[in-house]
């Protein structure tokens, strides 16, 4: 894989990444989902209107066409996989901007999707 590449790759997911977390922080201004009578209608229309779920919209139509890009010069076997750096980027992501725990087992299978990844990409 070329640096060009691998720059889609983590351009992608980096994006997917920004989309969850933009999604999330939507989500909290927003309270938690309810049902019954209108109320998920009353919180799905909240968040087409929310600033944050509209940009995370918008990272993740970005992330899709790189996602394209990428396809186009991979195999899928070896693309889709890829996609697993997303759940490193997430990881350290809530850990700095939320807060949330880095446990020795996260940082374990942070450890192991990033052995994973690399050996991946040494498969021809």
């Amino acid at each position: 894989m070329n640096l060009g590449t691998l720059s889609l790759v983590l351009a992608g997911v980096s994006l997917n990444t920004a989309a969850q977390f933009l999604l999330k922080a939507g989500t909290r201004s927003l309270g938690q989902f309810q049902t019954g009578d209108r109320a998920a209608l009353d919180f799905f229309i909240a968040a087409a209107l929310n600033g944050y779920v509209l940009a995370g919209l918008v990272c993740y139509v970005a992330s899709f066409g790189l996602w394209l890009a990428v396809l186009s010069r991979l195999e899928v076997s070896l693309a889709y996989p890829l996609l697993s750096i997303g759940y490193v980027f997430s990881a350290l992501a809530a850990y700095y901007l939320f807060g949330e725990p880095l446990t020795p087992h996260k940082i374990a299978g942070i450890a192991l999707i990033l052995l994973g990844v690399g050996v991946l990409s040494q498969s021809r």
